[in-house]
């Protein structure tokens, strides 16, 4: 397949002005195929190097993507074009006269069962069948012939026809016409990559707010939990909808807000304008935590900020992924914390979601958050990682710090002005921001933009001449930060609490030491997380944390203390072990629910599954367990049933033995609360298909409990995890086999995966690893990029 460069989309955005496009699907042909007709209508803006047509004007070049089963015909302004001609996804156009044009297309699409282009889901609870659209990138191709960059905004006319009992949905407005067919609302200009339709017989939930409608959608086996979800998740996207258009000038620029939650969706969610598609794990089913509730609203916070950024005003092309993701990332947070219940936000990103960025930054396939250089669309999927995310955010919030909130609002919203429903690069977002400012915005897009790598902070405390003390900060690293600076003593009336002294806010690089008085217990660089660095602490004030920690005032300030000691495991000047201890001494007294997650998330699956060696992995998950047992312990009386959650499921994932929890199965409880809810219970029989403690036929007969979605992957999870030969060569084969019509969808592809690599059968899968290789890239190439990332 032919992948569209940068130079190839600068020149077709300098030939063509594309004005609209009439799609017509019809979705009730079969399972394997789809049909789609389009109709594009351009204009060829300038004369190209092509023949001359005789006409004294000179015609030029170009093409259109398309990705069909069967190419039935073409025609440009009704002149047939030959279906043969289209080579790999690419059908030419020849001979373009300056002027207007018209391009017909009637075509087979195929469905996927990998979450790109039309997705087709058959509910294995009902019997029901879903299908819904994620064009992201270049996947447009798979669903409508398009010129498919996303500078080449268009205005979209939309039929769909759906079998009966089902309702569609789209990026407008949706009105049944008769005969299952289904038209909706014109759209204003936007990216190809942005078209969305969801079909099937939805459950939905409407409700109306400041004028536009609203709904929630689900496939109908999740209604139950959507509707007991309902109040909150509309509250919540009333409320930070409120909020925008208190930040922002521009009004919502849609006319209407559907969310959707679609079954194997590839990711979290989709900034589809106007119809934003959810993976459906977001409709929760089993117990959940506060943490992953309030995970669900910045969700929804981060895909309506893409209204704004992202859809309203769009990325020229994909080297700029960072403007649309590290500004939805941002605000996402920030205004899931202003708006919502869910105030602790930041401290969830603190520990978990930026040490997805550190990561990223320190691999070799590191980049800077804003690439001077992405050649084609390949390349551009690359970047869609920890960078362009978290480490993006991380730079907006240290901007905010630096520039200040005013001014930073009143740049995005001269940004909004400036190419509303249009397209901008970087150049322009920096434009923009400096009219609202004296500050060089340019200076410091420069450092944190354009390069790569994690600074690190270290304190550096001397005696002064008066007897008190001076902080000067070591900066490894070329990028500026302002940063607080927390100074903690010890509470004389409690000896293992620290009480902040003061915070000092210091500009580093530093023109002078900062006087900070008599020397704390603690001194705290990047106290409340304002940039993206790693810090380091002195002698004494490791100590202080190694004795303390849990005694911190704040969570955000514990997450700053906890993400340093994990840097500290990952750079090899800390201990495995240390880190362990210092998570058993402290954890039992965590409060926050999002640091204890995060915090037993690394012990296991980086401390004790990767970083310490097979022989001393044993003894690290008996301390865990040992550690969760402190936590089911603390939480009898029912007073904090989202931290005896988590207690009970790592408990159940670092179990060495299966006692335990097979008496949990068989009795459907654990004592004193919670009841095993599906997840529970698939979550214990992949543990016990992992220690050897289950067998297929225990397997089957949970499948028959639950024979949903969710079911079928813990089913294929718990087969790959058995311990034995022949479980392992047909979950292999079933992953890799080059059958389409067995393929699994990539929600099962993952699940199987998941299920054969376990730490305790490294002998069992050794043999694999050399055969990964070349099994790999070759079901990468035949099922594409969902797949390869699975």
């Amino acid at each position: 397949m032919s992948v569209l460069t940068r130079d190839e989309a600068q020149t077709r955005a300098q030939l063509l002005d594309v004005h609209h496009y009439t799609v017509d699907l019809d979705l009730t042909g079969g399972e394997d195929t789809f049909d789609s007709r389009t109709v594009i209508r351009f204009t060829v803006r300038t004369t190209g190097t092509g023949p001359g047509t005789g006409t004294g004007q000179q015609a030029t070049d170009t093409f259109v993507e398309l990705k069909p089963a069967e190419l039935r015909s073409a025609t440009l302004d009704g002149q047939p074009l030959a279906p043969d001609s289209l080579t790999d996804n690419r059908l030419p156009l020849k001979n373009l006269t300056p002027g207007e044009h018209e391009l017909r297309i009637d075509a087979a699409m195929r469905y996927s069962r990998t979450g790109e282009g039309m997705h087709r889901f058959t509910d294995p609870s009902d019997g029901e069948t879903y299908a819904y659209t994620q064009l992201f990138m270049d996947d447009v191709q798979r669903v409508f012939a398009a010129f498919d960059q996303p500078d080449l905004k268009a205005v979209f006319d939309l039929t769909v026809k759906a079998p009966e009992g089902w309702t569609v949905l789209a990026n407008g407005i949706t009105e049944h016409t008769g005969d299952g067919v289904w038209t909706a609302a014109t759209t204003p200009p936007i990216s190809t990559y942005l078209v969305a339709v969801a079909a099937g017989p939805w459950h939905s939930v409407r409700t109306e707010h400041r004028g536009l409608p609203f709904g929630i959608h689900c496939r109908r086996s999740l209604a139950p939990h959507l509707d007991a979800d309902a109040d909150e998740i509309l509250d919540v996207t009333r409320a930070c909808f409120d909020r925008y258009h208190e930040k922002f000038d521009q009004p919502y620029p849609f006319d209407s807000y559907d969310q959707a939650f679609v079954p194997e969706f590839n990711a979290g969610a989709m900034e589809n304008p106007g119809l934003v598609t959810f993976r459906d794990e977001f409709v929760f089913r089993s117990a959940v935590t506060d943490t992953q509730r309030q995970t669900r609203a910045m969700v929804i916070a981060h895909e309506m900020a893409h209204m704004w950024f992202g859809d309203l005003v769009t990325l020229r092309w994909w080297d700029d992924i960072w403007l649309n993701e590290s500004f939805a990332e941002y605000m996402g947070y920030q205004t899931a914390a202003e708006a919502t219940r869910f105030t602790n936000t930041w401290t969830e990103f603190g520990v978990s979601r930026k040490a997805w960025g550190y990561d990223a930054d320190q691999r070799p396939s590191t980049h800077p958050v804003a690439p001077e250089a992405v050649d084609d669309t390949a390349s551009a999927l690359l970047n869609f990682d920890g960078i362009s995310y978290a480490k993006g955010a991380s730079a907006l919030r240290q901007l905010v710090t630096w520039l200040g909130e005013k001014d930073f609002l009143a740049g995005i919203n001269t940004h909004f002005e400036r190419h509303r429903f249009a397209n901008a690069g970087l150049a322009d977002f920096i434009d923009s921001l400096a009219s609202a400012t004296d500050r060089d915005v340019h200076a410091w897009a420069e450092a944190w933009l354009r390069t790569t790598g994690v600074d690190i902070l270290t304190p550096r405390v001397a005696p002064t001449t008066d007897g008190t003390r001076a902080l000067t900060v070591d900066h490894h690293g070329s990028r500026p930060h302002r940063i607080a600076v927390g100074l903690y003593d010890h509470d004389l009336t409690d000896e293992g609490r620290l009480t902040l002294r003061s915070r000092h806010d210091i500009d580093v690089p530093q023109t002078d030491p900062h006087p900070i008085g008599k020397p704390p217990a603690l001194l705290l660089l990047n106290d409340g997380d304002l940039t993206y660095a790693k810090i380091r602490f002195d002698a004494d004030s490791f100590q202080a944390v190694r004795e303390g920690l849990s005694g911190l005032p704040e969570p955000l300030t514990r997450a700053v203390v906890w993400n340093a000691l994990r840097d500290a495991v990952r750079d090899g000047e800390l201990p495995a072990t240390d880190y362990l201890e210092t998570a058993r001494a402290h954890l039992p007294y965590e409060t926050d629910l999002a640091l204890v997650e995060a915090v037993l998330a690394f012990a296991h699956a980086h401390v004790a599954d990767r970083h310490l060696t097979a022989d001393r992995r044993p003894a690290a998950l008996a301390t865990l367990a040992d550690l969760c047992r402190d936590l089911i312990r603390r939480t009898e009386d029912g007073d904090n049933p989202g931290l005896r959650l988590i207690a009970v499921r790592h408990f159940i994932d670092v179990a060495a033995h299966p006692d335990t929890i097979a008496a949990w199965l068989a009795d459907g409880i654990v004592p004193g609360g919670p009841e095993l809810d599906p997840e529970l219970r698939w979550r214990v029989l992949a543990r016990l298909a992992v220690l050897g403690a289950t067998d297929e036929t225990a397997i089957a007969a949970e499948l028959a409990r639950d024979p949903s979605a969710t079911g079928q992957e813990g089913a294929a999870r718990c087969r790959a995890a058995l311990p034995d030969p022949d479980a392992k060569r047909a979950a292999w084969e079933a992953m890799f086999a080059t059958d389409e019509h067995t393929d699994l969808s990539n929600y099962l592809f993952k699940a199987t995966a998941q299920g054969f690599w376990q730490p305790e059968q490294a002998d069992l899968v050794r043999d694999y690893v050399p055969r990964f290789y070349e099994d790999a890239v070759a079901v990468a190439a035949r099922r594409g990029p969902a797949i390869a990332r699975a």
